[in-house]
């Protein structure tokens, strides 16, 4: 948008001299040298090239107009704001902490009138993008700042784990928490906690870790200070769950009990930065696993580790495998040293590890080369009731 946006501003060559009409000389059309012209041929090539400018510069007048209307449309803060009264969200906690209020829509649930998995997911990914909205910070990317915009780097997750003690119901009113915290020297951690607004009681609790990615060469990047200084004021320490350990989820082999083979994306998987959206991955794990099973078991917890992204022109295959000998193990004795207090709470309530089944996921990109990983998961399921 850089060339047209100059040609706009400049629609005349900026070259001050002026050939003769019997000397051979080069010019550029789009940026391509053209082949040595003499006299009147020169005269039809300028009056050629003379209506391509004047087609382009109305060309970049149109597109700097439609993104100014684009962005008087959005709206988009340029400094904090406290209130967003058309999204229902605050700041609070010292002004750093986003509060939303939310009503569960019937879209949002399934049969069972509870919401689902995927709403749920689709509710963090919404308020995470509002807080920035309103910090001021936003700038024309997908939760991007300025300053990252201007280094051409985008937000990418490594990790997330979501924890469903009880589902939202339908026409419900919820208030969900957000806020950032720092993870390493060039990450950024993510939390959640949703409550329902009548009872107060906290129904689902969520962490993630983000990095930068530069957006043309798809590279992981260290974190610019300007970006640095742009979003430390806005993190606290406060965790929605803590881990000890994180649990390390082991790759599953062609031997996996279950797969679902050749899915592809569609347009409507993909986000605003051309890669599958997250909640795609998860509904591709879900789908995997036999409805039977989905019939008496319901999610409670899903851990996923990123390993690269996927695009629409990529064939993926979900595999997933039952951890039933290796949970029922891993959960004889609460004590064990190396268990994450996450784990540990499910336990807590004097259930024992049969109510619990577990699930190891891989979804993979397939091909005439090697298949490479693109996430790894683990769900835990509680016996419905």
């Amino acid at each position: 948008m850089n060339a047209l946006y100059n040609l706009a501003l400049c629609p005349t060559p900026c070259s001050h001299s002026t050939p003769k009409h019997n000397t051979k000389w080069k010019t550029e059309v789009n940026g391509t040298a053209t082949v040595a012209l003499k006299g009147k041929a020169l005269s039809r090539a300028s009056s050629v090239t003379g209506k391509q400018r004047r087609i382009v510069s109305a060309a970049s007048a149109t597109e700097l107009t439609r993104v100014s209307e684009t962005k008087g449309r959005q709206n988009i803060p340029t400094e904090k704001q406290l209130v967003d009264p058309f999204r229902q969200g605050t700041i609070t906690e010292g002004g750093v902490r986003y509060r939303q209020t939310v009503v569960i829509r019937s879209y949002e649930v399934g049969a069972d009138k509870t919401a689902t998995l995927e709403s749920i997911l689709n509710l963090l990914q919404e308020t995470a993008l509002n807080h920035v909205w309103v910090s001021g910070l936003l700038g024309d990317g997908f939760g991007t700042t300025h300053g990252m915009v201007r280094n051409n780097l985008i937000w990418v997750v490594t990790r997330m784990q979501v924890q469903v003690d009880e589902y939202p119901i339908w026409g419900e009113v919820m208030e969900v928490d957000t806020w950032v915290g720092p993870s390493g020297k060039n990450g950024m951690r993510r939390d959640w906690l949703i409550r329902s607004d009548v009872t107060g009681e906290v129904l689902v609790r969520a962490t993630s870790t983000w990095v930068m990615m530069n957006q043309q060469t798809r590279r992981l990047s260290k974190m610019p200070e300007v970006v640095r200084a742009e979003i430390s004021p806005w993190f606290i320490e406060n965790k929605a769950f803590e881990e000890e350990i994180p649990e390390k989820i082991y790759k599953l082999d062609t031997n996996a009990k279950f797969t679902n083979s050749n899915l592809k994306p569609k347009r409507s998987d993909l986000d605003m930065n051309h890669h599958v959206n997250n909640v795609k991955y998860v509904n591709w794990m879900l789908e995997t696993i036999p409805h039977k099973f989905l019939e008496n078991y319901q999610l409670t917890r899903i851990t996923l580790e990123y390993k690269r992204e996927c695009s629409s022109s990529d064939v993926v295959e979900s595999l997933c495998k039952p951890e039933e000998e290796r949970f029922e193990e891993r959960h004889q004795d609460r004590n064990v040293g190396n268990e994450d207090s996450l784990s540990s709470a499910l336990f807590q309530d004097g259930n024992h590890s049969k109510s619990f089944k577990a699930y190891t996921h891989l979804l993979q990109i397939t091909g005439d080369k090697e298949s490479e990983e693109i996430v790894r998961g683990r769900t835990i399921w509680r016996r419905k009731l």
